[in-house]
């Protein structure tokens, strides 16, 4: 008895893997993927649903991104690009007070766009995915340790010592996420934007302080 139907598809695995790999395509995917999540958990999100709903075959999509876990993490990266945008702008403007803040002020404008707030209400579900599965997922923690230490390197150049810089940076960290959080869930555009411009001022007011070896009021 023969088998036609295995060596088939064996004949066209080995078709597909041996095609040279199109560098655009990830990228592509990766974008429809975001948008069709815009709408939905990300818990929900298998290779099956988003093959049927991209229109393509789910071995297209293991081929591209490999596990569920490496989708997630390629996820998350692509819907925090703006990190790499704040820190090269630190980085060409480095030791300006203004810069830092400038850059704040961005990532914020950033959240308050509706379709990215969709994407950050993403972000925030792949990190409590990460708290339950550490050992599978890293990359919220990666990008959490990676905004610390921007914050921590872009206060000391002010002159903060590096105790007041780690610690300033966490509250500034821990606050945005906070405010971001706060946006996504209750929706309240104008009430956050107030409490951001207020932690700001209230921020600056400390590291200017602390810069000039004065303990903040």
């Amino acid at each position: 008895m023969y088998f036609i139907t295995p060596v088939s598809a064996n004949i066209r695995y080995v078709k597909e893997m041996s095609r040279r790999p199109d560098p655009t395509r990830k990228p592509e995917l990766l974008a429809q993927i975001l948008d069709y999540l815009l709408d939905k958990p990300l818990a929900s999100l298998t290779f099956r649903s988003a093959a049927s709903a991209l229109g393509v075959s789910t071995y297209t999509l293991v081929y591209q991104f490999g596990t569920r876990a490496e989708l997630v993490s390629d996820i998350v990266r692509a819907i925090s690009a703006r990190q790499t945008f704040i820190e090269e702008r630190l980085a060409a403007t480095a030791g300006t007070l203004d810069a830092y803040y400038d850059g704040l002020e961005e990532s914020w404008q950033w959240t308050l766009d509706p379709r990215n707030r969709q994407l950050q209400r993403l972000e925030f579900e792949a990190s409590m995915l990460e708290a339950i599965e550490p050992d599978v997922h890293n990359f919220s923690r990666g990008l959490y340790a990676s905004w610390l230490r921007v914050g921590r390197e872009a206060l000391e150049s002010f002159g903060l010592t590096p105790d007041d810089a780690a610690i300033e940076a966490r509250i500034m960290v821990d606050a945005f996420y906070g405010l971001q959080y706060d946006l996504v869930v209750n929706g309240d555009e104008s009430g956050s934007t107030a409490a951001f411009e207020r932690l700001i001022e209230h921020h600056r007011e400390r590291v200017e302080a602390l810069a000039l070896g004065r303990q903040p009021v």
